[in-house]
């Protein structure tokens, strides 16, 4: 006897390949098989299916959980919380705390938070450079034996082309990959928006997009050299998904991710939501947009992350110039996905490889898949299911989303951890 019989979903593993009906059998917290559906052994327990989607457990690779030094915006145990709610039985969170997660203590610090939570596992990414300063190494060895899986100054561009070669050998050195926020500073001006007309309307600094690709071909090109792993996150121009997709074809070892806000929304948003639909890199125009959906198509971008960026109402509520970059995303990200899989844009097999291998590749971890002995990881997405985003339902300590209110299809209706049911909304079809 089984301990969990997961009955009759459509099972969907992009790392193997996998998209048929099926069940799956878990126990000891590990999968022990993805079988026919006349092949059902019995179970201590059991979910049927029937009308699911059954994937590996979401990875979301760049978040910001805020602890420690911003509590009052997000704690690792209420990140955690709105990680399962959303889908994500894994979340990678980014160095940019206060203190920042430069030292060892504090990324083993992170690593037993979260797991006195007892909700998401966190994996840390440790700063580049200490104190986000782009000046001084961090020590990649010692970090990445504390359990770092990662290494990133985000949000803290590393303007130095001499620093950015050494963090990519650095990283080459522990196998981790460079997370790198594309923006060159002395091109985006004090930007706050996209440079271009809704910016020119609203009389507020614009970014040039030449900001994002000028450091993408920078840092493609160090890549390259070094032959290390890199990794850029939010991509939103058309012209550097075109640098990606011409460095990937040349070998580079580079990566990519896009953020639903990114695939979903222009910087048209910025006049009807405000700060709301303020991040960085900003909202940008239709045919980025449009670029950024082709490149999840073709694979030119295997990543999808949420940049979940919580921010205190008070302070998205000091206005433009003011408030701080960013939104929240954890429990969005999947229903704007799967937007993109109703409208024709992607299938689901590519949209669920964005969520669970492609992440685990670009960070390589053990994670992402349903084959035979994986840690039991699951996630079970309802894909038509209707509903509005109402942010005050939001488990995220924070609420600083432009999506509210707007109608959805698709949501995650269970999230199992190593065989352990840890949320779900199943009612009757979860029987023990």
């Amino acid at each position: 006897m089984i301990d969990l019989l997961i009955r009759g979903g459509r099972v969907l593993d992009p790392a193997r390949g996998l998209d048929r009906r099926a069940h799956v059998l878990i126990d000891g917290g590990r999968v022990r098989g993805v079988v026919a559906p006349d092949e059902a052994p019995p179970a201590r327990a059991a979910i049927d299916a029937a009308g699911l989607w059954v994937a590996p457990g979401l990875i979301d690779m760049h978040v910001h959980l805020r602890e420690p030094g911003g509590e009052h915006k997000e704690t690792i145990a209420t990140g955690a919380a709105a990680a399962v709610a959303g889908g994500f039985t894994t979340v990678a969170a980014m160095a940019n705390t206060n203190p920042v997660n430069d030292d060892p203590e504090l990324t083993r610090w992170i690593i037993a938070r979260a797991e006195a939570a007892g909700l998401a596992r966190v994996l840390p990414i440790a700063a580049v450079t200490k104190g986000l300063a782009g000046e001084t190494l961090t020590d990649f060895a010692a970090l990445r034996a504390a359990g770092a899986v990662a290494f990133s100054d985000d949000g803290a561009p590393i303007m130095r082309r001499e620093i950015m070669r050494a963090a990519l050998a650095a990283g080459r050195q522990v196998d981790a990959a460079v997370i790198a926020h594309a923006e060159d500073r002395t091109l985006a001006g004090g930007g706050i928006v996209h440079a271009g007309p809704v910016a020119e309307r609203l009389g507020l600094p614009g970014m040039p997009g030449v900001a994002e690709s000028a450091m993408v071909e920078r840092d493609c090109a160090l890549a390259a050299a070094v032959g290390a792993r890199l990794h850029i996150a939010h991509l939103s121009t058309a012209a550097a998904v075109a640098i990606v997709r011409a460095a990937r074809a040349a070998g580079t070892r580079v990566t990519a991710e896009a953020a639903p806000h990114h695939f979903t929304l222009d910087a048209e948003a910025v006049a009807e939501r405000g700060a709301l639909a303020k991040m960085n890199p900003p909202l940008r125009t239709r045919a980025d947009v449009a670029a950024v959906c082709a490149a999840l198509a073709d694979g030119t971008i295997d990543v999808i992350a949420s940049d979940h960026a919580p921010h205190h109402a008070d302070e998205k509520a000091l206005g433009m110039a003011a408030a701080p970059f960013g939104v929240i995303g954890l429990e969005t990200t999947l229903p704007l996905v799967l937007e993109l899989v109703h409208a024709g844009v992607l299938d689901a097999a590519t949209a669920i490889a964005a969520l669970t291998v492609g992440p685990a590749r670009a960070l390589g971890i053990a994670a992402g898949t349903l084959a035979p002995d994986a840690v039991a990881d699951v996630t079970l997405i309802d894909p038509d299911v209707a509903w509005t985003i109402d942010p005050t339902a939001f488990r995220s300590r924070s609420r600083n989303t432009p999506f509210a209110g707007r109608a959805v299809r698709g949501l995650a209706v269970a999230v199992c951890l190593a065989g352990r049911v840890v949320d779900h909304h199943l009612g009757g079809r979860y029987t023990r």
